[in-house]
């Protein structure tokens, strides 16, 4: 059904999907980029529905509550719950993440490394630590508006380079033109 819907919204838009999932990739950190508007979670989420990608996101326990809880699960969030390890602290997003990731047999969990949908200078690295701790790739997503697609980019596996490697994927993210470009990787 939601496939069907989400292929119903590109037709209505004029959108497209371009690239594919990796074959036999069942576990890996996606970065959704550029983030620059609410509208980025409607076309990421319909193309990869249409891609069959079992996309996740993460969202605080908290919000999972109620009806809007209902609606969160069903677009594919996930709640953390940063329970105390060992009665001496809490998780961190980071940590937790990691968990999620080693313990399942699969999950693709999207994060959007910007971290706000304004222009960051810097993006946030925790994207890079769950995918090092987990031992999993980053595959690039993105939302060109210019072009009105939406696909898979590069396979990223990362090698402890942090700095280096997250300068190629935002080499990479400014190609493709955000909702708002004065917002977007520079």
């Amino acid at each position: 059904m939601m496939k069907l819907l989400a292929r119903f919204v590109f037709w209505l838009t004029g959108w497209k999907v371009v690239g594919a999932w990796p074959k036999d990739l069942k576990k890996a950190v996606m970065i959704a980029i550029p983030h620059t508007s609410n509208w980025d979670l409607l076309y990421a989420r319909s193309a990869f529905y249409i891609m069959d990608v079992p996309v996740r996101f993460t969202i605080k326990k908290e919000v999972m509550v109620g009806p809007l809880g209902w609606f969160i699960r069903g677009l594919g969030g996930i709640s953390i719950d940063r329970k105390k390890i060992a009665g001496k602290r809490k998780q961190t997003y980071t940590e937790a993440m990691v968990e999620m990731l080693k313990e399942a047999d699969e999950l693709v969990v999207m994060v959007t490394p910007e971290g706000t949908r304004s222009y960051a200078k810097r993006w946030k690295s925790g994207f890079y630590h769950v995918a090092m701790g987990a031992e999993v790739p980053i595959v690039i997503g993105f939302l060109d508006y210019k072009k009105k697609e939406a696909g898979i980019g590069p396979l990223i596996v990362p090698n402890g380079n942090m700095d280096e490697q997250i300068e190629e994927m935002k080499t990479y993210g400014r190609q493709v033109t955000g909702k708002y470009p004065d917002q977007g990787i520079r």
